[in-house]
């Protein structure tokens, strides 16, 4: 009794950091939105005037990017954290070697970390070719916005869609299959989800170049989407009707600048 009421209070524990974690990040996110408003930057933070970047603002691009991928995937990360949390105490008590969470953690945000490196050279090329608003940072080429939210709607539809998220969705599942002792083993183990998370969002996360980089009612509102994609009883159903309004909508966009 003693041992799983510990459990619980570590479990609960973890639950809390990951949650203030997440929280850090939006703070983030919000602090600069705010100051780039108030300097009259809109929410362009990190779109430099210049083609040429510097070495700071390559930083901050990058900055801004994973700071997103934390506040934007850590919540829709936390069951399968949690049941990681909850197999390795098990293990623990059965004189396991204990690893910490953390370094499951660590795998998973190494994964979004490659993805935030090659969204920020996506930043970089957009803004070099004068395709992205200064204040919104957003497709000004209604092309390529409507082309690339005709890609998210399809990707929504197609087999490594499926199989990502369908390992998204059973983090028992998961950690069962795909256990690996160790601190190298907890290492892989969060590589290995992050690249099933990265599979399944990539393109609903590349999205914020049609939506905006830094339009934060729009990172919430795709945050929402794939939290319920993986967490919501019909999270299949739902991302398949995201999929055809994506369709639609980028449909709607690719007539208008072709007609």
């Amino acid at each position: 009794m003693w041992s799983r009421l510990t459990n619980l209070k570590v479990i609960v524990s973890l639950a809390v950091s990951l949650a203030l974690v997440a929280a850090l990040a939006w703070a983030y996110m919000v602090y600069l939105a705010q100051r780039d408003d108030a300097m009259g930057l809109g929410m362009g933070m990190a779109m430099p005037n210049m083609q040429s970047w510097s070495a700071a603002n390559w930083a901050a691009m990058f900055i801004m990017w994973m700071v997103m991928m934390v506040a934007m995937m850590v919540p829709s990360a936390a069951p399968v954290i949690l049941m990681f949390a909850t197999i390795n105490r098990s293990r623990l008590a059965k004189g396991q070697p204990y690893v910490p969470t953390g370094v499951f953690l660590l795998g998973y945000l190494v994964v979004w970390g490659g993805f935030a490196a090659g969204a920020t050279i996506g930043n970089w090329a957009l803004h070099t070719h004068a395709m992205l608003s200064p204040m919104m940072g957003s497709s000004t080429n209604a092309l390529l916005g409507g082309a690339l939210l005709v890609a998210a709607g399809a990707f929504q539809f197609s087999r490594l869609k499926y199989v990502c998220l369908t390992n998204c969705r059973s983090p028992l599942s998961f950690i069962m299959t795909e256990w690996r002792d160790g601190m190298g083993g907890a290492l892989k183990m969060g590589l290995r989800h992050g690249v099933y998370c990265l599979g399944c969002c990539w393109i609903l996360m590349a999205l914020l170049f049609v939506l905006g980089v830094m339009n934060l009612v729009w990172i919430a509102a795709l945050a929402a989407f794939v939290m319920l994609e993986k967490i919501a009883p019909k999270g299949m159903l739902f991302g398949r009707a995201g999929g055809a309004l994506l369709l639609v909508w980028g449909g709607l966009i690719l007539a208008g600048a072709l007609g």
